[in-house]
């Protein structure tokens, strides 16, 4: 049986996004920025003294964190009708 998705309002106009029920606006392109830095910050993260499966576990950790921030900080956007939609290309680049 499949799970019908959570109903959110729909925003109407960027304006509306802005808003989001008059308390926080969301800055998409700041948004994006923060992933970015995020992902700088994860390559630069001290390795903790942790040994064997710990240190194993961490490393795993910190590279599933940079490449989902990196990812994301790569995302183009746009809003249409309400949605946000970040798109991410993954091709190879062509160099």
């Amino acid at each position: 049986m499949r799970r019908r998705p959570r109903s959110h309002p729909r925003l109407a106009t960027r304006n509306d996004l802005s808003r989001l029920d008059g308390v926080a606006q969301l800055d998409v392109d700041a948004m994006i920025g923060r992933f970015r830095e995020r992902a700088a910050a994860v390559k630069k993260r001290p390795l903790p003294p942790v040994e064997g499966d710990e240190r194993k576990k961490f490393m795993q950790q910190s590279q599933l964190d940079f490449q989902d921030f990196a990812i994301l900080g790569d995302a183009d956007w746009t809003l249409e009708d309400g949605v946000l939609t970040l798109r991410v290309d993954l091709r190879p680049s062509a160099d």
